[in-house]
């Protein structure tokens, strides 16, 4: 199983020389990966219409294309990850453009994490049809893929026409790995026809036990199998108890995860000194 982080930006700020830090401990540590979570709008939780997202303006977002090719400047194998992109809100295109130039900066050390979203506030914001997103990210990972494997693209969709252009630099990996967040029925099939990896959102393997037994019902619907794909949930750095961690780990391996995130926000960690100490006993403490 490869083990990675969450980046916890919404509880770390933005010294540069402390996202250094990070990263370069979170690689010397042996971890595999860093995932980052994206919004790019918080609203105002003090609306008319009220407020229930778990997210507003005061928590703070990287971006994380820009936050990944710093990150890959001060690295040479760690990979990085969107847990998840909000792809629908997003202009294509440029997904493409920024995805490719990150994987050319890291040399092939990056997969794109991508889901629907929940933010109405943000999808008006950016000029977007929240209730359309669902088949518009379909198209959109077509459209992907064909941008990031040939020189030139030409297509005619629903929501994209390309006129026989193409990206350059393509990227090293043809194509980025586009992996899967959330739970609906629909995504699950969509893991099943179009993913190369699913992100579980349940605490428990055992939670989330049937959903991979959908998924593989899907996968079999197109001549696929769950090794096909990989796992990817994530576990809470909780009270620091290496005996819950190690039974996780092991819970999750029997399931067939293939990659497991440690998170270390909703903790009470204060600093990034905090997070970055956490990481470090975790790691002395499952990989001595």
């Amino acid at each position: 199983m490869k083990i990675g982080v969450v980046f916890p930006q919404i509880e770390f700020g933005s010294d540069p020389a402390a996202i250094r830090d990070y990263t370069q401990t979170a690689e010397s540590l042996g971890y595999t990966h860093i995932l980052a979570y994206d919004h790019i709008l918080g609203a105002n939780p003090d609306r008319p219409e009220g407020w229930q997202g778990p997210y507003t303006y005061q928590n703070p977002f990287h971006e994380p294309f820009t936050l990944f090719s710093f990150m890959a400047a001060l690295t040479s194998r760690v990979e990085f990850v969107t847990g998840i992109l909000i792809l629908p809100q997003r202009e294509t295109a440029l997904v493409a453009k920024q995805a490719a130039e990150v994987d050319v900066l890291s040399n092939g050390r990056f997969r794109l994490g991508i889901g629907n979203g929940w933010n109405k506030v943000e999808y008006t914001a950016m000029n977007m049809d929240f209730h359309t997103r669902g088949k518009r990210i379909e198209e959109q990972i077509d459209v992907l893929r064909q941008l990031w494997t040939r020189d030139l693209v030409t297509y005619k969709g629903q929501w994209h026409t390309i006129p026989d252009a193409g990206l350059n630099p393509l990227p090293v990996q043809r194509p980025i790995p586009i992996w899967f967040g959330g739970h609906a029925d629909a995504v699950l099939e969509r893991v099943g026809r179009l993913g190369d990896g699913w992100f579980p959102n349940y605490r428990t393997a055992e939670t989330t036990r049937p959903h991979l037994d959908k998924i593989a019902f899907y996968l079999a619907q197109n001549g696929r199998s769950l090794s096909d794909i990989g796992i990817e949930p994530r576990l809470s750095y909780g009270d620091g108890r290496a005996d819950i961690w190690q039974r996780a780990l092991e819970e999750w391996t029997a399931v067939g995860a293939t990659h497991l995130t440690l998170n270390t926000m909703y903790l009470g960690f204060d600093t990034p000194q905090k997070h970055i100490a956490a990481i470090t006993r975790f790691a002395e403490a499952i990989r001595p």
